[in-house]
């Protein structure tokens, strides 16, 4: 458990990647990310787009095969994940009450499409984009 990171973790630096190549630019550590709920890995204050990169072990990515449950402490740990998913679940509404829009990315999906991802993304901007244009405020 000492091992595991909070920050830094790899599948959220093939996001930073995956999104820096294709031209988006975000905060990593700055006070938008430390002040919003559930303090997201990355924020994109242009778009108002929180990313949060989840693990699919410790967030309970439903039917995937890396959200297995440990052997040993079975109701420790299912106690454990059921706290985290009710607390992603807060996240989630907390940032779309504050305005911004919650883009979450699964560990699995990185490994599997990472086209597919950067296209959810770049519609959610996209969306955000027209948003602002049909209401005519600035970027």
């Amino acid at each position: 458990m000492r091992r595991i990171r909070s920050k830094n973790t790899r599948p959220e630096q093939a996001v930073r990647s995956l999104l820096h190549r294709a031209g988006f630019r975000f905060t990593v550590n700055g006070p938008l990310n430390r002040s919003l709920p559930g303090k997201p890995d990355l924020v994109l204050p242009r778009f108002k787009i929180a990313v949060l990169v989840h693990g699919c072990f410790w967030h309970r990515h439903e039917d995937c095969k890396y959200a297995y449950m440990p052997k040993s402490r079975v109701e420790f740990w299912k106690e454990k994940f059921r706290k985290n998913v009710q607390r992603d679940r807060e996240v989630v509404t907390l940032l779309k009450e504050a305005g911004w829009q919650p883009f979450v990315v699964w560990e699995c999906q990185l490994k599997r499409d990472t086209e597919h991802v950067l296209e959810r993304f770049k519609d959610m901007a996209q969306k955000h984009t027209n948003e602002c244009v049909e209401s005519g405020r600035a970027l």
